[in-house]
């Protein structure tokens, strides 16, 4: 992929956006491109999505903003539609995604990191829904950013487009900590996720999304205890050992 690298690191799969002399700003390629990768996540026990250089994603590209603005309505949908997907792809993701942030997040970059699981931000981040600022609104990111940092963050955030540092990303729930060693914080949480059991931490992501009900959740943990995987779990703390996966 011309904007990505994607690697596979044993269980984990990489994915790096490769566009640092733009700060890894969204394009229409790249979009594309994010999508794709995300619905290839395959058996991964974890994705971890990084962007190369300076800041992790600064939005949108400027060239593309440019060509944006002599598209027609129908065309706008089509476009916002990609973008949609991409981001749906992320968020819909089977396995746990951990977004490793530095620099900049701003507009869509807010976005990947709303619709990521967990993000680890680097101390001097800086973040922004900045779409107002250009007289648009941070409309296909909203469902994602809204379930993060809830409708009373984003009645400030959403409508005044100011930037904001780490803390504050932290205190409204947009990022899950922020770390001084960004790397050493992100291979902590990744080690984590790897000594769940690796169906569990996917039925685990879905019950956040799904959200059962009642008699729903019974069901749900009853399938997971008669499971090769949840026996095996029970079994190897009874018997004080490794479960099979962590071997």
């Amino acid at each position: 992929m011309a904007n990505l690298n994607v690697e596979r690191d044993g269980s984990i799969l990489r994915i790096t956006l490769t566009r640092p002399d733009r700060r890894n700003a969204f394009d229409a390629a790249l979009i594309g491109e994010l999508a794709e990768a995300f619905v290839d996540a395959g058996r991964s026990r974890a994705v971890v999505l990084s962007g190369r250089g300076l800041s992790f994603c600064a939005g949108a590209d400027v060239d593309w903003m440019r060509a944006s603005a002599k598209l027609s309505y129908e065309e706008n949908v089509a476009d916002a539609n990609a973008m949609r997907q991409m981001f749906e792809s992320i968020d819909r993701c089977p396995a746990p995604v951990v977004a490793r942030v530095q620099g900049h997040a701003l507009g869509g970059g807010a976005g990947l990191v709303a619709a990521a699981d967990i993000a680890i931000s680097g101390e001097n981040t800086v973040y922004a829904f900045s779409e107002v600022k250009l007289g648009i609104i941070p409309a296909v990111i909203s469902p994602f950013a809204l379930a993060k940092i809830g409708g009373a963050n984003a009645r400030r955030y959403f409508v005044t487009g100011e930037r904001f540092d780490a803390a504050t990303a932290l205190r409204i729930g947009l990022v899950s900590e922020v770390a001084t060693d960004l790397d050493a914080a992100v291979d902590r949480v990744v080690g984590e996720l790897l000594s769940a059991g690796p169906k569990a931490a996917r039925w685990a992501k879905r019950l956040v999304a799904e959200r059962p009900d009642g008699p729903e959740t019974a069901r749900w943990i009853a399938e997971r205890r008669t499971s090769d995987e949840g026996q095996e779990g029970l079994a190897a703390f009874l018997e004080k050992r490794r479960p099979d996966w962590k071997s």
